[in-house]
């Protein structure tokens, strides 16, 4: 990059790949690469976009981030600056987006904008996290944008505010309010995209896991620790009956992000994947090669995805599934015993029959 002599003494010493060409398909998730191949696909998707972006808050947003927020540059939070262009010249996004440091002491970025995207990292981000780990949050945020995910996550926020202002209207807000929570659960998903892409930038998994404890449990580094928190995500998972599987499901819906924990867990797994390997060698899908992508290949790989999940978690409610998928007897003792034994009229376990015990 042109600026790389600046603050040069705050890029890492340690040799970082560059991944020249690469495309946001490389570290997207497959339920959030499907949904993206296919809205790239639709005809006329750029013009009716442009065309909304008149409903849009947009403009509105650029001009208060440009009046009451500290824009990044060399002469203004110059380390963020550098690090900012770091992350898309590892990346190879040509075109650095403007950021933004908002004064909010709750820790959060975000990458938003219809024409071109914008970033956003509030003082509570900067002021908790290290170099590194800022340094991982930023070429998150960087792969939001390569992705086009900073498109969806503007409109997500207008139906939300939309969603408010209809509650007086029944079905009106029932139409929109399913909307937004399928977009959420796309951005959920699209979350762990672009913590990969933030792995991909710094390169440094350590990094990123300390950040995400932190953005968790604050600043006591020295009172965390990495197996412990991991080993949270493991527990959340497997933990409990199909009562709070139910309510699992109930706290995720209303997130526009996965749990923490559960965020680590994810990204420590693709860390020791195949597919991390692959692109850390070089080997990865190219944004020439974009236009050739298949819409039903991508949603075919999101449905092995999904049903992978499915068959692998340890949570109580997706093992019911898979054994109602895989054909397992039994089912009603099975439903009695996932709820405690209140199926059978407001029982303790113990309550439960000795038949229905495996």
């Amino acid at each position: 990059m042109s600026d790389d002599s600046h603050g040069r003494e705050n890029v890492p010493s340690r040799q970082r790949r560059r991944f020249e060409g690469i495309s946001s398909r490389a570290y997207e998730h497959p339920a959030d690469r499907s949904a993206l191949v296919a809205l790239r696909k639709l005809s006329g998707f750029d013009t009716v976009f442009k065309a909304l972006s008149g409903l849009l808050p947009e403009r509105s947003l650029r001009l208060l981030f440009l009046s009451d927020s500290v824009r990044v540059s060399d002469q203004q939070f110059a380390h963020l600056n550098v690090m900012l262009r770091d992350a898309c010249y590892i990346l190879d996004l040509e075109k650095v987006p403007p950021m933004y440091v908002n004064q909010d002491p709750q820790p959060n970025a975000m990458c938003i904008g219809l024409d071109e995207p914008i970033i956003v990292v509030t003082t509570g981000l900067v002021e908790l996290l290290d170099e590194e780990e800022m340094r991982a949050v930023v070429g998150h945020e960087v792969g939001h944008a390569l992705s086009g995910h900073s498109v969806y996550r503007t409109i997500l926020l207008f139906l939300t505010g939309l969603a408010l202002r209809v509650a007086w209207i029944p079905l009106g807000n029932l139409a929109i309010m399913a909307i937004v929570t399928a977009l959420r659960e796309w951005f959920r998903k699209s979350e762990l995209s672009a913590d990969r892409a933030g792995l991909l930038v710094g390169q440094d998994l350590r990094a990123s896991m300390r950040g995400l404890m932190k953005i968790a449990g604050g600043n006591h580094l020295h009172e965390m620790n990495v197996d412990a928190f991991l080993a949270q995500a493991d527990e959340y998972e497997a933990g409990g009956d199909l009562r709070d599987s139910v309510l699992k499901i109930l706290n995720v819906l209303p997130r526009s992000h996965p749990f923490t924990t559960v965020r680590a867990a994810e990204l420590k797994k693709w860390a020791e994947s195949r597919d991390y390997q692959r692109i850390m060698d070089g080997h990865y899908p190219r944004r020439d090669e974009d236009g050739d992508t298949s819409v039903t290949d991508s949603f075919r790989q999101s449905a092995a995805s999904y049903a992978s999940d499915v068959k692998n978690s340890k949570d109580p409610l997706m093992k019911l599934v898979s054994d109602i998928a895989g054909g397992a007897g039994d089912l009603g003792g099975r439903v009695r015993r996932g709820f405690g034994g209140f199926a059978n009229g407001g029982g303790s376990p113990k309550d439960s029959r000795p038949e229905d015990e495996e």
